[in-house]
């Protein structure tokens, strides 16, 4: 009977702590990687050889991307800014971060940007990694540090489980949380639209005959396909830059590429965006063209104001319509996140 208390401290003990059940793991959904849809060419389709895509990265940056513990106080991810609602965009002129703050640029769509030769309008990232950690330590938009991420990470066993699963060791690297969000970003692609069948089998059923000559005007009267050309109806993947006058009125103008190169003809040159799902994004582009763009000493001279009539201007944006394609339905979503020690 002398060990009669310690029987039940033992008792006590395993009813408590030590033998206490044991939380489950965290299980990710894990989505299929999606095929190349038609109109798209894989040939551009850039996946550095170091960062090869599978599907429990995917689903590993698929969380990054949504997940609001990245930023400095929690209210802001990847998703805030290229929003799946506004076509992977931001559908305000700038975009607003943590505080209230905002930038000084529109965050581009992620749509087919592993396509894009660079990343940033400007292309001063030359991978979609090296742009997926750019965010998160601007103070304008998630004003954290990597050093600080890394320990959020870390400190959840779901983060901490799929890091050692996808990139092996026990370890947590800003490199890795880069890798699994581009992976992600690279699922996020659009093609095989309206525009795209009526290409592969001409059937009349699949595109309005204003979408038609919309796409003559494109090509033709309107000048589009100067810069918006190819399968993804952005010179992007040529690594182009062109200075269209946007902001080019303030006295303090964004300098666009040249901030990057220093090369002259770069004042106020951007990244030509895919005008795949433009309908879903914001401004209206067919109006600021009419417009002519802001006259300045680097305008493209590609440029000039777009003489068209009501009914061009619709069959033209008819014809943008038929360019919104079809997007891997789970990248529109959020997943389920690995909740962290306090449940949160």
């Amino acid at each position: 009977m002398r060990y009669f208390p310690a029987v039940l401290l033992g008792i006590a003990v395993c009813a408590g702590l030590a033998c206490a059940t044991a939380e489950p793991p965290f299980q990710p959904e894990v989505p299929e990687l999606p095929a190349m849809p038609a109109g798209l060419d894989d040939n551009y389709f850039i996946v550095p050889e170091d960062n090869p895509m599978t599907p429990e990265k995917v689903a590993l940056g698929w969380q990054l991307y949504y997940d609001s513990r990245l930023s400095a106080d929690g209210t802001v991810s990847c998703a805030t800014c290229h929003d799946p609602a506004a076509g992977f965009g931001d559908p305000n002129p700038v975009s607003t971060g943590v505080g209230g703050f905002h930038g000084n640029r529109n965050s581009p769509t992620v749509i087919n940007a592993a396509f894009s030769a660079r990343q940033f309008w400007d292309g001063r990232a030359a991978t979609l990694e090296q742009q997926a950690l750019g965010p998160i330590e601007n103070p304008v938009e998630m004003a954290n540090t990597l050093d600080n991420v890394l320990a959020t990470l870390d400190a959840i066993p779901g983060y901490r489980q799929q890091f050692a699963e996808v990139f092996g060791g026990d370890e947590i690297t800003a490199d890795m949380v880069a890798k699994a969000i581009a992976s992600f970003e690279r699922t996020v692609i659009s093609g095989n639209s309206p525009w795209d069948r009526w290409v592969k089998t001409r059937d009349a059923s699949v595109i309005s005959e204003a979408a038609l000559r919309g796409e003559e005007l494109f090509r033709g009267k309107a000048g589009c396909s100067q810069c918006h050309l190819g399968f993804n109806f952005s010179d992007a993947h040529l690594g182009l830059y062109h200075n269209i006058g946007v902001g080019m009125a303030e006295e303090d103008f964004d300098q666009g590429r040249y901030g990057v190169t220093g090369i002259v003809a770069h004042h106020g040159a951007f990244k030509t965006p895919t005008l795949r799902n433009v309908v879903e994004t914001a401004p209206e582009v067919v109006d600021y063209y009419m417009q002519g763009g802001e006259p300045n000493s680097w305008l493209d001279p590609k440029i000039s104001r777009l003489e068209l009539t009501e009914h061009e201007r619709a069959d033209l944006i008819a014809f943008l319509e038929a360019l919104t394609g079809e997007i891997p339905e789970f990248t529109r979503r959020a997943p389920a996140l690995p909740p962290d020690p306090a449940g949160h």
